[in-house]
């Protein structure tokens, strides 16, 4: 079982859940496809093509509705875009319900980036609305957000956006003046204000500010990445495969699929089941991070439990 769940981890981009044809070919709106659907047909004669609509259903469409979504230029230019890898879109969806606060996402992401003290990546709050309410663990890191204000702001185009939905900083290029810390609604970025002290490191790979991460330099800013050098090799993010209760799911919008390394399931229907929601939706920034709201949780937030032996051990409710 271990294996197979190790194996599922591993090849997650490969193996995925095919639903058909879907977007990812860069662009077709569906939804201004959705709109016309009900249309009369004009006398022309075109082409059919095959697209899937948002609760999976195949339709066939004429093809001179189809309508391509044009990258602007100054959008491009204004957040810095770069290509990443073609035909994706990668979002993730952390289930509150299940956070225990055990912390092994923040050990396996602090472990695979070299992170070390105060400065990690990836950080858990105690969350409580009011006194009267039940309090609940949060994950939180970078929302890589599709119009990224932290991007708009560096003066020496460290930070850039790619089009698969990651949002990265160039750490050879980052002069440390904070703009970014201070446009991020979101408060996800660190700044190394000391030389990390981070023993001797053994890079098998060239840096590249792509798809390889190096340990943290004193003067310059670090944030969570999506981890896109594991993606290439088709693993999952640090924090998504060390969870031991599953709260991490990981995919591509794309393919409408997300996993958490034991279970593969269509992104909508997830959000849609569960009343997924995005942070300070109102801001405009689009990020790329889901939540599930934390109702039904699978254990009682005072358990504070450190160590999934001892959750296994926890008796469930019937």
């Amino acid at each position: 079982m271990e294996n197979n769940n190790k194996s599922s981890r591993r090849k997650f981009l490969d193996k995925g859940l095919k639903l058909g044809l879907v977007t990812a070919i860069s662009g077709i709106g569906l939804s201004k496809i959705a709109s016309k659907l009900n249309a009369k047909p004009d006398s022309g004669s075109h082409d059919k093509m095959e697209l899937m609509t948002t609760d999976g259903t195949i339709i066939q469409v004429d093809s001179s509705e189809v309508i391509e979504v044009e990258h602007s230029k100054d959008h491009d230019k204004k957040y810095n875009v770069r290509e990443g890898i073609p035909n994706r879109k990668f979002v993730m969806v952390v289930d509150l319900a299940k956070c225990k606060n055990a912390l092994s996402c923040q050990n396996a992401c602090n472990k695979g980036h070299f992170i070390t003290g105060d400065n990690a990546w990836l950080k858990i709050y105690k969350m409580q609305e009011s006194k009267d309410s039940a309090p609940y663990w949060m994950p939180t890191q970078c929302q890589h957000c599709d119009q990224p204000a932290c991007v708009t702001v560096c003066p020496v185009d460290a930070t850039f956006k790619r089009r698969d939905g990651l949002v990265l900083i160039d750490n050879d290029r980052c002069i440390g003046c904070r703009f970014c810390m201070a446009a991020c609604p979101y408060s996800s970025r660190v700044f190394n204000w000391n030389e990390p002290d981070q023993g001797e490191i053994f890079l098998e790979e060239d840096y590249s500010p792509e798809y390889c991460g190096k340990p943290s330099v004193k003067g310059t800013v670090d944030k969570c990445d999506f981890c896109p050098h594991e993606i290439v090799k088709g693993e999952l993010p640090f924090c998504v495969k060390s969870c031991p209760n599953g709260v991490f799911y990981f995919g591509d919008k794309y393919e409408d699929t997300v996993t958490n390394g034991d279970e593969t399931v269509r992104l909508s229907k997830l959000l849609e089941d569960k009343s997924g929601y995005r942070l300070l939706e109102s801001l405009g920034t689009e990020p790329s991070v889901y939540y599930l709201p934390p109702v039904d949780r699978l254990v009682d937030f005072e358990g504070g439990l450190e160590d999934f032996k001892e959750f296994e051990s926890v008796e469930k409710p019937e």
